[in-house]
């Protein structure tokens, strides 16, 4: 089989009705006419419900909204958006949530946008609708990798239903069986070449930028003292005209995450004489310091070197204080970089009367700079918004001895965004953030500070943000999937189940939310040897998804019980997979059989991926729940459609569902389709983006250390941007 013979002309390939009156895509470019033609795609293969993760740009997938919040010095005081403006995603269904939950218009105050002007806002979502930011579907695909980690199951083989280890506690699998895991012998010596030969031929933007996240993804092993390969080549590319190559460039420095990097996007960040050379401006813009930004925190992440950690939380709190540092963008990406570097010295708790010490002096002192930035209003309560979930990440890596009363105090910090008589003091995305993040802080045993977390999670009525009231079912599912260490936490455990099952039986939007959030207890208490999930729930829940009509309700619910890993539900879920005709639930049945591990569905999964070349959600979908199966011939089935396909939307998806399956069999068509120059700029840029996946050093992708449990509500273009695709959550 050769993809240069049988993909010479890119024809397009005949669409169902559904396509038939939308937008016409004649007179754009190349790379816009793909993006727009996918989320067009999209748009109708939805219809009524959600979204789904859409292939856009340099291989980004889209997670959720965008840029959802009013800017700086506008807007409500409730920090709720008021309006439409350009498309951010698949129409959802309207219910009935208050106002203040569509993204806003107003010029952008990030400082530039990426890759050029875009289409007008006028070109927005097709048929008038808009997206329901509330909807459930949005929390699923900003935090399903964890939960999902097909890799794990790819290049571990396959384990049969009901084996021991066949849930683990972090999310894993035990594995037993034939790997499919590509050697590093091959990656090394396949696709590593082919990725810098294109690298260093190629000036299509796709090409360009896929190549670079790939190689940052794959990594590379220096020698004590040894010179990296890949960092001059992402260097060269800094002082690109076409900025998404240039902050591209400054990002995949941070996912390679060499020590070495460090320097070079310090001086980006900082804006500096040095900084300005490498990008050959008289400035660098606030976008490309945000990229730099996420870069620094990317390495600081991983680092063992305590200088580096140091000088990175100096200069991300050096900016973030800085009055030049107007821009929410650069703010938030300072905040988010800060959460995820943890400086090895530990240091002592300051006492209360004593003057602030710099961020980088410890651990410690991190924590008290982010509280300190977090508590005073006279901050951008957008950029606060994401302190909550740095600070949880800071306290969680502290040894449990220090945990106790830096979790009182920051509990403290949190409830008072929600209690009955101050959450009016405080704007929607911090209430949003603080539940989320008192999601992560609480568990269910007889501690007061988290009897305090739960009632204040099962009481959150008096809220008016809607949004806040569904992201508390999360918490309250992830606080019961932790039993604690300080006496019996049946009780606990017994009240948030009650709640849940109330919540469960509303017969409203609330009711999936409640539906993830038992699937997010059970699945914690799978590993638990002194706790487990009622019977009830999960009764319940199998009961709900039968009678489930709407798409919506289905995917909910068929989510929460692959989740859960509720095999008694595969009857159920075969059932909606045979007769639902909607892209996107049925989709969500095929993953949740996957995430069962029911074996059973491998045949008729297998059917839904053979017809569905021209639904490319759906396809990858059923792809990745066959490969969490461990269905050997799946990556067989995709080569032979990547062979055949013609038209841009099937190879986005075979591709990127072939990058995600992670089998070494993918290799050899894929580094074919990045070498055919008979194929467009963006057809090669997908098979680079999918052997970047494919080889990828780390088990989830690099971005889920930032988008699991973030508010997503409180989002900037450079950390989500729905429309162009070029936000660091949308890259693959």
């Amino acid at each position: 089989m050769a993809i240069a013979e049988s993909t010479m002309k890119l024809e397009r390939e005949p669409l169902p009705d559904i396509y038939s009156g939308v937008h016409s895509l004649e007179g754009l470019g190349p790379r816009t006419s793909m993006k727009k033609f996918l989320l067009v795609a999209t748009f109708t293969a939805v219809g009524s419900f959600g979204l789904s993760s859409v292939s856009i740009g340099h291989g980004g997938t889209y997670r959720g909204p965008g840029d959802t919040v009013p800017p700086v010095g506008s807007g409500p005081t409730g920090g709720g958006p008021t309006g439409p403006t350009s498309p951010t995603g698949p129409p959802g269904p309207h219910t009935g949530g208050p106002a203040g939950t569509g993204p806003i218009s107003g010029p952008s105050q990030t400082g530039g946008t990426a890759g050029g002007p875009r289409p007008a806002a006028t070109t927005g979502i097709p048929f008038g609708l808009e997206p329901d930011l509330t909807n459930w579907a949005f929390w699923w695909e900003f935090n399903k990798d964890g939960y999902i980690n097909l890799k794990a199951a790819v290049h571990g083989g396959s384990v049969k239903t009901g084996e021991p280890g066949f849930f683990i506690g972090d999310g894993r699998r035990y594995q037993a069986g034939e790997s499919y895991r590509p050697t590093a012998k091959v990656i090394r010596e396949q696709v590593v070449p082919a990725l810098i030969a294109a690298l260093q031929r190629e000036t299509n933007n796709d090409i360009v930028t896929g190549c670079m996240i790939a190689l940052a993804k794959i990594g590379e092993q220096l020698p004590e003292g040894g010179q990296s390969q890949f960092e001059p080549l992402f260097r060269r590319f800094l002082p690109d005209s076409n900025q998404e190559i240039s902050e591209t460039a400054a990002l995949a420095l941070g996912i390679l995450a060499n020590d070495s990097s460090a320097p070079v996007l310090l001086d980006l960040l900082r804006d500096n004489q040095a900084g300005r050379d490498a990008v050959g401006r008289l400035q660098v813009n606030a976008r490309r310091r945000s990229f730099a930004a996420y870069g620094l925190g990317l390495i600081g992440f991983k680092t063992a070197n305590e200088t580096t950690s140091r000088e990175i939380v100096a200069a991300l709190s050096e900016v973030l204080e800085s009055s030049q540092s107007s821009t929410r963008d650069l703010e938030v990406a300072c905040v988010i970089g800060i959460g995820l570097v943890k400086i090895d010295t530990i240091g002592t708790p300051r006492a209360v009367d004593d003057a602030p010490v710099p961020a980088q002096a410890s651990r410690l002192a991190q924590i008290d700079y982010l509280r300190d930035y977090f508590r005073d209003k006279n901050n951008q309560h957008l950029v606060r918004a994401h302190c909550p979930s740095a600070l949880v990440k800071l306290v969680g890596s502290l040894p449990k001895e220090l945990q106790g009363e830096l979790k009182e105090q920051l509990s403290g910090d949190l409830l008072e965004c929600i209690g009955k008589r101050t959450a009016k003091n405080f704007e929607n995305v911090i209430q949003q953030s603080a539940v989320l993040a008192l999601g992560q802080l609480g568990d269910c045993d007889n501690d007061a500070v988290d009897v305090d977390i739960r009632e204040a999670l099962a009481s959150v009525g008096h809220v008016a943000n809607q949004q806040v009231r569904h992201f508390a079912k999360i918490a309250l599912g992830q606080v019961g999937g932790r039993p604690g260490d300080n006496g019996d936490s049946t009780e606990g455990r017994r009240k948030i189940s009650a709640e849940l099952s109330r919540g469960l039986a509303s017969r409203n939007a609330g009711a999936r939310w409640s539906a993830i959030g038992i699937g997010v207890m059970g699945r914690s208490l799978a590993s638990s040897t002194e706790a487990w999930l009622p019977d009830e729930l999960s009764i319940a829940l199998r009961s709900e998804l039968k009678q489930a009509k709407s798409p919506e309700d289905v995917g909910a619910f068929a989510v929460a019980l692959g989740i859960l890993g509720d095999e008694k539900s595969s009857s159920i879920l075969l059932d909606k997979l045979d007769r639902l005709s909607a892209e996107v639930p049925r989709g969500y049945a095929a993953l949740a059989l996957g995430l069962i591990n029911h074996r059973g569905a491998i045949g008729p999964i297998k059917k839904v991926v053979l017809e569905s070349k021209y639904r490319p959600e759906l396809l990858k979908q059923a792809a990745i729940a066959l490969g969490l199966l461990g269905d050997k011939k799946t990556v067989i089935d995709l080569i032979e459609m990547l062979g055949s396909a013609k038209s841009l939307a099937a190879q986005a998806s075979i591709s990127s569902a072939l990058g995600f399956i992670g089998d070494r069999r993918s290799i050899a068509p894929l580094i074919e389709m990045l070498e055919n120059d008979s194929l467009t700029g963006s057809a090669r840029g997908f098979a680079a983006v999918a052997l970047g996946i494919v080889g990828d050093k780390e088990s989830l992708p690099w971005n889920s250390k930032i988008s699991t449990d973030i508010n997503y509500r409180a989002s900037t273009e450079t950390l989500n941007s729905a429309d162009a695709g070029t936000g660091i959550l949308n890259i693959l």
